[in-house]
Order: structure tokens, then C-alpha cells, then sequence
């Protein structure tokens, strides 16, 4: 269809009188599910915004891991500004009176968005994988050429992925279809192909990739608190056990003692009283000494215990890092299997069953359960970022000089 008669349907429906009243008239529930959809899409857009205008005017945070971040959240931002508006139209109308030019369109720029989000988790996980495994390495080779050759074979995958099924999808002729917006082929290569490559083969290597980081973190963790430990320990052993000790201090925490000094032979009583009074002075001067050799025995005792203490926070310490980790993985993963899942599982059985089919309320439900990953991924992948924490409090602020 042209665009001529495009815009001429499009009119011909804003100006009917029946439609106009029929918006007017629209129930509680439709108008509370548009209010709803409307939030997300602000919020999302909202949230994206922040996002790259953090990376961007932030100078701590221009790094290639970040670059990555930031294009993942330019695609979530494109699907909250070009896609969702568009199927909060559909939804309140109820059918597409935007007429087949536009709705190809709008459906080339929903899938290629989508499949490039999905298609940025998984070069994220990629990236983060190869930082833990192979650090040293990866240190030289992840430069901001790298991460932008990244993002452009992202694209470029997507882009490959989603049009064929689009332009290629069937047409057609009944006029139940006419007023819709749906892909739909008569060809299971199309489905399998399609969703394939946007999700099960990403999901499949997100999953991969992610036990794997979460492997190398624990065993970089158990070598780093192996080591640590070992260093403390010789600390200990090295601060408890000296060579010598004074006289009468070496029973303080079991330790050996060395020989006490002869004493000196007894003097005759025909000792002057200045001989005497010289004598009381030097034992109180030997009292002193030993009194403050024992303070510093047992502070050196109570410091030695603080470093066994650490030695053995130390195990605590790496559990607690890797239940942080875990956990964050877990988000990942849980939002994005929740999010996409239940569309993809749907897409692949209406497609390849003939008899099967669902409702066009549960059809938009599952969809905008998909958007909604484009309204997490940016709180999941900077909200355990103290940086990321610091920048969007700045900007909320108003603080520009980063």
C-alpha cells in the first residue's frame, strides 16, 4: 500500500465520528493498561538516558567494558522510543490503523532492537569472560577500537537475523488480517531461523559463558585467600616465635624461654649507704624495663591474634564476594530468561503448530514482558557499579564537572 492512501486511512479513522466516540468511551481497564505501558516506556527511556549521558560525561567511566553498556542501553533507548509508543497505539486501538508501509517498518525496528539487545548481553558476557579468564591478555586488546568493532558485528548480526524474516513474512488476503500487524510464515525455516538466532543460540551461550565466569571468579578467589593466607601465616609464625626472649616472658603464650642471668654475688654488709641506695635505684630502673617489655610482649601478642582473626575471616570474606557474584549473575540471567522466554517459546510453537494459537491479549502481554529487559538491563548492569552509583548521583545533582 502507498502512502497516499496510508495517510488517508489514517485520517478517515481520526476523523469518524463513531471512533472519536469510542475513544472517548474507552472502559477504566484500557485506560489504566495505557497509563501503564506509558509509564514503562518513560521510565525506560528515562532510565537509558541517564545511563549514556553517565558514560558519556563521566571520565572515570570511559572504558571499553563500558562502551559496550552504553550501546546496550542507545538499542534499549531506540526500543523505547521507536517501538513501544507504536504498540501502545495497537494495543489501545486494538487494531493497526497505520496502514502496512508504516507497520513494516515499525516491525523491521522492533526486531532488529530486540534481537541487538539480546545480541548485547551476550557480547557483554563475552567481554566479561575473556577479562577474568584471560586478564593479562585481554588488558592490551580491549581498547575502545575493540569494543566498537564489537558493537558494529552486534548490528550487523541483528540486522541479519531479523529482516529476512520480516520482509519475506506472509501476507495475507483476509480481511481479519488487513487491520493487523503480525508476522506470520507458511515456512518453519523462517521461525526456526529467526528465533535461533536472536535468542535460543544467544541464551544457550550466555549460559556458558556466565558458568564459566562464575567458575574462574571462585578459583581466582580460593588461589587468592590460599595466598593471603599463607602470606599471614608467615607474618604469625615470624612475630610469634622470635630468637630470644626477655627474661620471665616467654610463658606469656607458651613460647620458650631463654636462661635468666646469673645474679650477681652477694656484696658484704659493709656496703656504704650510697652503695645501697645506687643498688634500690638500678633494680627499680630493671623493674621498669621489664614492666614495659611486657606491655609490648603482649601487645605484640594481641596484634598477632588480630592477624590469625584475619587469617581466618579471610574464607568468610571470599564466600560473601562470591555470593555477590553469583547473585548478580543470577539477576542477569533470571531477568533475561524471564523477560524473553515466554515470547520465544510462544513465537516457535504458534509458528510451527497450525492448530495452536493465542490470544491477542496474552500476545501483548508476553511482548511487553520482552520490553521490559530493556527497562532492567540498565539497573542490573550498573547498579552493583560503586562508579556508576557515584555518576548518577552527580547527575541528579546537576554536578557536570565529573
Amino acid at each position: 500500500m502507498d502512502f497516499p492512501n496510508c495517510t488517508e486511512g489514517v485520517f478517515a479513522t481520526s476523523s469518524g465520528g463513531y471512533d472519536s466516540l469510542e475513544t472517548a468511551g474507552l472502559p477504566p481497564s484500557k485506560i489504566l493498561l495505557t497509563l501503564t505501558l506509558s509509564v514503562l516506556a518513560v521510565l525506560t527511556t528515562v532510565i537509558n538516558c541517564l545511563v549514556i549521558t553517565a558514560i558519556v560525561v563521566t571520565r572515570k567511566l570511559h572504558h571499553p567494558a563500558n562502551y559496550l553498556i552504553c550501546s546496550l542501553a542507545s538499542t534499549d533507548l531506540l526500543v523505547a522510543v521507536l517501538v513501544m509508543p507504536f504498540s501502545i497505539i495497537y494495543i489501545q486501538k486494538e487494531s493497526w490503523v497505520m496502514g502496512q508501509v508504516v507497520c513494516t517498518i515499525w516491525l523491521s525496528v522492533d526486531v532488529t532492537c530486540c534481537t541487538c539487545s539480546i545480541l548485547h548481553l551476550a557480547a557483554i558476557a563475552i567481554d566479561r569472560y575473556r577479562a577474568i579468564t584471560d586478564a593479562v591478555e585481554y588488558s592490551r586488546k580491549r581498547t575502545g577500537a575493540r569494543a566498537g568493532a564489537m558493537v558494529a558485528v552486534v548490528w550487523l548480526l541483528s540486522i541479519l537475523i531479523s529482516l529476512p524474516p520480516v520482509l519475506w513474512r506472509h501476507y495475507s488476503g483476509d480481511a481479519e488480517q488487513e487491520d493487523q500487524c503480525i508476522i506470520t510464515h507458511h515456512h518453519m525455516a523462517f521461525t526456526l531461523y529467526s528465533t535461533l538466532g536472536a535468542f535460543y543460540i544467544p541464551l544457550l551461550l550466555i549460559l556458558i559463558l556466565y558458568y564459566k565466569i562464575y567458575r574462574a571468579a571462585q578459583t581466582l578467589y580460593m588461589r587468592r585467600e590460599a595466598s593471603r593466607a599463607s602470606r599471614h601465616s608467615c607474618m604469625t609464625n615470624g612475630s610469634m616465635i622470635p630468637s630470644t626472649y626477655p627474661a620471665g616472658e616467654g610463658d606469656t603464650d607458651g613460647g620458650p624461654r631463654s636462661p635468666e642471668p646469673l645474679s650477681p654475688p652477694e656484696k658484704s654488709f659493709s656496703e656504704s649507704t650510697e652503695d645501697r641506695t645506687e643498688r634500690v635505684r638500678v633494680s627499680a630502673k630493671t623493674a621498669k624495663s621489664k614492666s614495659r617489655r611486657r606491655e609490648s610482649h603482649r601487645s605484640e601478642s594481641h596484634r598477632s591474634e588480630s592477624r590469625r582473626s584475619q587469617v581466618y575471616q579471610g574464607p568468610r570474606i571470599s564466600g560473601s564476594r562470591e555470593r555477590k557474584a553469583a547473585s548478580t549473575l543470577g539477576l542477569i540471567l533470571g531477568a533475561f530468561v524471564i523477560c524473553w522466554l515466554p515470547f520465544f517459546v510462544k513465537e516457535v510453537i504458534v509458528n510451527t503448530c497450525s492448530a495452536c494459537s493465542t490470544s491477542m491479549e496474552m500476545a501483548d502481554f508476553l511482548t511487553w514482558l520482552g520490553y521490559l529487559n530493556s527497562l532492567i538491563n540498565p539497573l542490573i548492569y550498573t547498579v552493583f557499579n560503586e562508579d556508576f552509583k557515584k555518576a548518577f548521583q552527580r547527575l541528579i545533582r546537576c554536578n557536570h564537572y565529573l
